[in-house]
C-alpha cells in the first residue's frame, strides 16, 4: 500500500523572525492600543530605519495590516529592497476591548485592583481566542517560503502569548524586539530572543501587552 504523504512531511523547515512594530503615537502616550489603529511616531520612524540594517537576509517580509506594524513592515522593506509587503489579517494585536485608548494610570482608576489580579473586561481578546487565529496566519506565512527566512511584523501581545504558548516566560517585549521561530513538519519551535535595534533607543514601548 502506498504511504500517504502530508504536505507538512515534505516542507523544509522555514525561519521567522517574529518582531515587535516600532513606537507608536499611543505607545508614545501609553495607551493601551489593541485593534485601534494608530499610526508610527517619529521615533517609531527612526526605530524601523534603523532595525533594517538589523534585518539581514530574508526572503520574505509580512505583516500585520494595522499601520504601526505594517509602516514599520514597509520602511525594513524599501530599505532592504525586499517587497512587496504581505498583509495578514490574522496578525493583528489582540483586542483591548474597552481598554482600548485608556492609560495604566486610567484603568487603575476605573478598574481598582483589575490589573493586580490579572482581570480583563469581558470584550477583551483572550489567548486562547487570539492563538485560534494567530497559529493558522503563521502556518500561511511559513507556507508562502518554504525553507525560507521570513520577517513578521507584528505586535508585542501576538509575540508574548506565542511565547507562552510554547512555554517561555521573557517578560515585556520591547518595539523592535521579538523571536525567532522555526516551522518544520507541521509544528512551531521558540528559537533565541531577537533585537533589532539597542535596547537603549527602543524607548517607545508602554510597559504593557496590547
Amino acid at each position: 500500500m502506498a504511504r500517504v504523504v502530508r504536505v507538512n512531511d515534505v516542507l523544509p523547515p522555514t525561519t521567522l523572525l517574529l518582531a515587535r512594530h516600532g513606537q507608536s503615537t499611543w505607545n508614545a502616550e501609553k495607551r493601551w492600543q489593541g485593534q485601534a489603529d494608530p499610526p508610527l511616531s517619529t521615533i517609531g520612524r527612526e526605530q524601523a530605519a534603523l532595525a533594517a540594517a538589523s534585518v539581514g537576509a530574508v526572503d520574505l517580509i509580512a505583516a500585520s495590516p494595522q499601520l504601526r506594524a505594517f509602516e514599520t513592515a514597509t520602511i525594513i522593506s524599501e530599505a532592504i529592497g525586499i517587497g512587496p509587503v504581505i498583509a495578514v489579517e490574522g496578525l493583528r494585536e489582540r483586542s483591548a476591548g474597552s481598554w482600548s485608548g485608556l492609560t495604566r494610570d486610567d484603568i487603575l482608576a476605573e478598574f481598582p485592583g483589575w490589573l493586580d489580579d490579572g482581570r480583563r473586561p469581558d470584550d477583551f481578546e483572550g489567548d486562547d481566542e487570539l492563538l485560534t487565529r494567530v497559529l493558522p496566519a503563521l502556518d500561511l506565512v511559513a507556507a508562502a517560503s518554504p525553507g525560507g527566512s521570513i520577517l513578521v511584523v507584528c505586535h508585542g501581545g501576538v509575540i508574548k502569548t506565542i511565547e507562552n504558548h510554547l512555554g517561555i516566560e521573557e517578560g515585556r517585549v520591547p518595539n523592535l524586539s521579538g523571536r525567532v521561530l522555526t516551522s518544520d513538519r507541521g509544528s512551531w519551535q521558540a528559537g533565541e530572543q531577537m533585537q533589532l535595534i539597542d535596547a537603549k533607543r527602543s524607548t517607545g514601548g508602554d510597559g504593557l501587552r496590547v
